[in-house]
C-alpha cells in the first residue's frame, strides 16, 4: 500500500525500555517499521508511572529510528503524577507536557496503555485521527484483566470491592461520567483478538471497534547464533521439555500445571521468566525435579528455547487480549498447547499450530501426542509457522493497520466524532 508519509503520536503509559511486557514491545516495533516506512512517529509515555511500579531500571536497550521521538514524562513530582491520575481520571501533572507537545498538529493519534494517562487525555490531539487500541480491558474493568478478587473470572462485576481485595483504593473517577464523555473524542477503538471486543461488547461497550492482531517482526524468527543454542541445550540439560514463558504472576496459570508434571515423567517443564509469585511458585514445585525455573532468558537464548521444545504450553487463567508467547513460539516453528480461553485459544485455532484444552486430562492427551508423535508435531509447527508468515508478521499488519487509519479518516466514523466532540 503506498501512503503519503503520515506523523503519528503514540500515548502509553509505558514504553520500552520503561516497561513489564509484550504491550510495549508491540508498541516499540510498530513504531520503528512505521519510521522505517518513512512515517513520523512521536512516543509519549510516563516515566514517572513505571518508576513508581518498580524499584527495578530501565529493561533492555532499545535503539529508536530516527524518524521517532520520544518524550519519557517526568513531572519532578514521581509518584503523585501516576496517583492523582488514578484516581482523578485527568492527566493532572501531566497536563502542561502534553499542552506543548500537542501543540504540533499530528495526522494519527493513537492512544495505547492509558490506565496512567486517564480518560481526561483522550480529548488531546484537535483533527488528528484518532485510535485507541485495547491492550488490556481497562475500559471495561478497573482491574484491567477481568480477574475477579485475585481469585477467578469476572463474571459479575462488583468493582469497589474487588479493587479493595489487591488493596488498591478505588478509582473516584468511575463513579462520575468522564469515560462515556470521553469516549467519543476516538474515531475507532482496535482489539488485537475477536475475543477481547467480545468480552468488551458483554459489558456494554457500544463504540466502533475493529480486529487487529499483533504482529512479530520476521527478523526476529532468524536462527540464534551458536553460543544461544549451546546455552539452551545446556538448560535443557539434555531432556526432553515442555516450555512456559511469561511473567510468575498467578494469572498466568503455570502453577496449573505442576500437579501434570507430577504424574507426567516423559518430559521436564522449563519455565522462562520472572515474577512477583516467583517464591511462591518455587515452594509449590519443590518436590518436582522435572520442573526447572530458568529465571530470565536472554532473547537469543528463548528462541533456540522455543524451537528445542517439544510445545509451548499457555495455561492462562484470564481472558488475555491476545497471545504473544503463542505468536512467538509460532514465529519459531513450534506448536502450542494453550488453555481453550480467551484471545490464546482462539490464536491456536485460528493458526491450526497446536492444541487447546479445558481440563488437565486434555493437556496430558494433548502433551502425550506431540511428545511420541514427532511428524504430528512436525506438521502443526509447520502449519502454525504459514500461518504466522500470512497473518501475522509485520506486512500484513501493516497493511490492515493503515487500512484502518483510511477507514477513519474517510468514513463516517469520523464524521460521528465531529458531532460529538
Amino acid at each position: 500500500m503506498n501512503v503519503r508519509p503520515l506523523s503519528f503520536c503514540f500515548v502509553t503509559t509505558f514504553y520500552p525500555p520503561y516497561h513489564f511486557g509484550g504491550e510495549a514491545l508491540y508498541l516499540y516495533r510498530l513504531s520503528n517499521v512505521l519510521a522505517q516506512q518513512g512515517h513520523r512517529v512521536t512516543i509519549v509515555h510516563c516515566a514517572d508511572s513505571y518508576e513508581l511500579l518498580t524499584k527495578a531500571g530501565p529493561r533492555g536497550e532499545f535503539p529508536q529510528h530516527e524518524n521517532v521521538t520520544v518524550h519519557a514524562l517526568r513531572t519532578g513530582f514521581r509518584g503523585l503524577s501516576p496517583l492523582v491520575t488514578y484516581l482523578s481520571g485527568r492527566p493532572g501533572l501531566k497536563a502542561r507536557a502534553l499542552d506543548e507537545i500537542f501543540a504540533e498538529p499530528f495526522d494519527v493519534v493513537h492512544f495505547h496503555q492509558m490506565t496512567l494517562f486517564g480518560p481526561g487525555a483522550l480529548s488531546y490531539g484537535g483533527d488528528a485521527v484518532k485510535l485507541y487500541t485495547t491492550h488490556d480491558h481497562w475500559l471495561v474493568c478497573p482491574m484491567y484483566d477481568l480477574w475477579k478478587y485475585n481469585r477467578e473470572l469476572c463474571e459479575k462485576p462488583a468493582c469497589v470491592r474487588c479493587q479493595l481485595s489487591f488493596r488498591r483504593p478505588p478509582q473516584l473517577w468511575r463513579g462520575t461520567d468522564l469515560l462515556s464523555r470521553q469516549l467519543p473524542h476516538v474515531d475507532l477503538f482496535l482489539s488485537p483478538s475477536l475475543a477481547t471486543i467480545e468480552q468488551h461488547r458483554r459489558r456494554g461497550f457500544d463504540r466502533p471497534m475493529r480486529h487487529l492482531p499483533y504482529f512479530f517482526p520476521l527478523s526476529e524468527t532468524e536462527s540464534p547464533p551458536e553460543s544461544a543454542v549451546s546455552t539452551a541445550a545446556e538448560l535443557a540439560g539434555g531432556r526432553p521439555y515442555f516450555l512456559f514463558v511469561g511473567r510468575l504472576v498467578k494469572i498466568k496459570g503455570v502453577h496449573t500445571l505442576f500437579d501434570v508434571f507430577r504424574e507426567h515423567v516423559g518430559a521436564d517443564l522449563l519455565i522462562a521468566g520472572d515474577g512477583a509469585w516467583g517464591d511462591e511458585l518455587r515452594s509449590r514445585a519443590a518436590d518436582l525435579p522435572n520442573v526447572r525455573f530458568l529465571g530470565h532468558v536472554h532473547p537469543q537464548v528463548l528462541s533456540a528455547l522455543y524451537a528445542g521444545a517439544i510445545a509451548t504450553l499457555v495455561p492462562s487463567l484470564v481472558y488475555e487480549t491476545f497471545g504473544f508467547i503463542t505468536l512467538e513460539s509460532l514465529a519459531q516453528g513450534t506448536p502450542v498447547i494453550a488453555r481453550d480461553l480467551g484471545a490464546v485459544g482462539e490464536l491456536v485455532r485460528e493458526s491450526g499450530g497446536g492444541f487447546t484444552y479445558a481440563n488437565d486430562a486434555e493437556l496430558v492427551d494433548a502433551m502425550e501426542k506431540l511428545r511420541t508423535q514427532p511428524d504430528l508435531r512436525a506438521r502443526l509447527a509447520r502449519r502454525g509457522y504459514d500461518a504466522y508468515l500470512e497473518r501475522w508478521s509485520e506486512e500484513p499488519h501493516l497493511r490492515r493497520y493503515l487500512g484502518l487509519i483510511e477507514e477513519a479518516r474517510n468514513g463516517t466514523l469520523r464524521e460521528g466524532r465531529r458531532r460529538v466532540a
